[in-house]
């Protein structure tokens, strides 16, 4: 497969001395391009909450859902190793950083890779994201630990293959999110990430495709889980005003305000650099002014810097509009971007994401987006990850999440993205100290 659309991966770099990261584009079959806590006390609930039960985005927090991962025999209309690999993955043939915990993957959503054992001596498999049993364990994790639903990635790459495997892939795959989100109490909304659409193409394609796909053949928004803002069904489109995407600012508005006509809630994923032309696009001041919430691509930033989620929050307030900050573990591309240092935006043992919520709930917001939940490419990931080396295979490196000196369970950055949410909404207080053991 030669299919390569640039990825969310090449958009910050450089950027203020911050790495490109996060959610990246579908990258087509088999390869990637170089160019996504506990509810109560320490024990998770296993209840659906009232705020997810009726889910919208102001108050909540939502995480990143890429959806991606597919391997050979998985039974998937691509039926090849994707996200993972290109082929079979093996020492040296890898496109991913974040080895996860597969002791708690459902075993029939498990593939064997060409790697040795884990150094526990058990194969070493991956998931297909594709198996049901895997898209319903992860909404059930967000149940669990109190994470209030997911923002389905929706990538212009796919939406124009109209007829393709990789199409049909993406709609399987978010129709059987819905099904688990509705299980499990938990929200969900479409995100359009514009990477592999024109300027040409841009509108027509993601209108035709809201209409005749998500509330068309796959039905989505009448599901009593899509997420509803003020009665409002919550769109978001990632990538506006970012110099390396497609859409001029004339495009980009007149497709905000055909969603708003449509009667949506418009959410825009937007540069870090938004309220000032930094590293974005110029002349998109009212492209931003028109969305009902914005929220600034974080990912790749390696500070926190509590005085820009200020500044944001301030002139989206004085607006009357919402900010949704953006959220990240850490980041790191070494098996796949050759030269990149191991580790290289440290999670510091969950210190970095928790300064980042904090900086969150002081500016005053209740809303955050985590990026991302099942990011195993480049690190982001807060699902399931290998704790140490027992649990990565002897003959390749991946990061662990010891790597910075203290051992955590592999559940840690779940258990910290439901610190975070009750933090953020108000329902706990601010605290710099993370508030959940290391181990639980």
């Amino acid at each position: 497969m030669t299919d390569h659309i640039p990825s969310r991966r090449t958009l910050l770099r450089g950027a203020g001395g911050a790495l490109g990261a996060g959610a990246a584009a579908w990258a087509g079959l088999g390869s990637l391009s170089q160019a996504n806590a506990v509810t109560g006390g320490d024990q998770p609930s296993m209840q659906p909450d009232v705020a997810a039960a009726t889910p919208g985005v102001k108050g909540r927090t939502y995480v990143g859902y890429q959806g991606w991962f597919a391997a050979a025999g998985d039974g998937s209309p691509i039926n090849a190793w994707t996200h993972w690999a290109s082929g079979t993955p093996a020492p040296g043939n890898q496109t991913f950083e974040l080895y996860p915990d597969i002791s708690l993957y459902p075993s029939t959503g498990l593939y064997q890779t060409g790697y040795a054992n884990l150094g526990n001596g058990q194969p070493a498999k991956l998931f297909s994201s594709y198996s049901t049993a895997v898209i319903d364990q992860h909404f059930k994790w967000m149940q669990q630990y109190g994470i209030d639903g997911a923002a389905l990635q929706r990538f212009g790459s796919d939406i124009t293959a109209v007829g393709q495997p990789r199409l049909k892939q993406r709609n399987d795959i978010q129709s059987k999110a819905r099904d688990a989100a509705q299980k499990y109490g938990r929200g969900f909304y479409i995100e359009y990430d514009i990477s592999g659409l024109t300027d040409a193409n841009l509108v027509a394609t993601i209108q035709n495709d809201w209409t005749n796909t998500i509330k068309g053949s796959l039905n989505l928004t009448a599901s009593t889980a899509y997420a509803r803002e003020g009665g409002k069904p919550v769109v978001e489109l990632w990538g506006i005003g970012v110099t390396n995407r497609a859409g001029t600012a004339a495009g980009c508005l007149q497709l905000i305000n055909w969603f708003k006509s449509q009667g949506c809630y418009v959410i825009g994923g937007v540069p870090r650099g938004w309220r000032t032309d930094s590293n974005a696009k110029p002349g998109f001041a009212s492209v931003y002014a028109a969305l009902n919430m914005v929220s600034p691509w974080n990912v790749g930033n390696p500070n926190v810097d509590q005085q820009l989620f200020n500044d944001d929050m301030a002139k989206l307030k004085a607006s009357g509009q919402d900010y949704q900050p953006v959220l990240y573990p850490g980041f790191a591309w070494s098996n796949w971007k050759a030269g990149s240092p191991k580790n290289e935006i440290p999670r510091k043992s969950g210190q970095f994401m928790w300064n980042q919520a904090v900086a969150a709930a002081r500016c005053g917001t209740t809303s955050a987006f985590i990026a991302m939940f099942d990011e195993y490419d480049e690190a982001t990931a807060i699902a399931p990850a290998a704790t140490d080396k027992s649990q990565i295979p002897t003959n390749q490196y991946f990061l662990t999440l010891d790597a910075d000196g203290t051992r955590l369970s592999s559940n840690f950055y779940m258990r910290l993205a439901g610190a975070a949410t009750k933090m953020i909404n108000g329902s706990a207080p601010i605290s710099t100290t993370i508030p959940i053991p290391p181990v639980g």
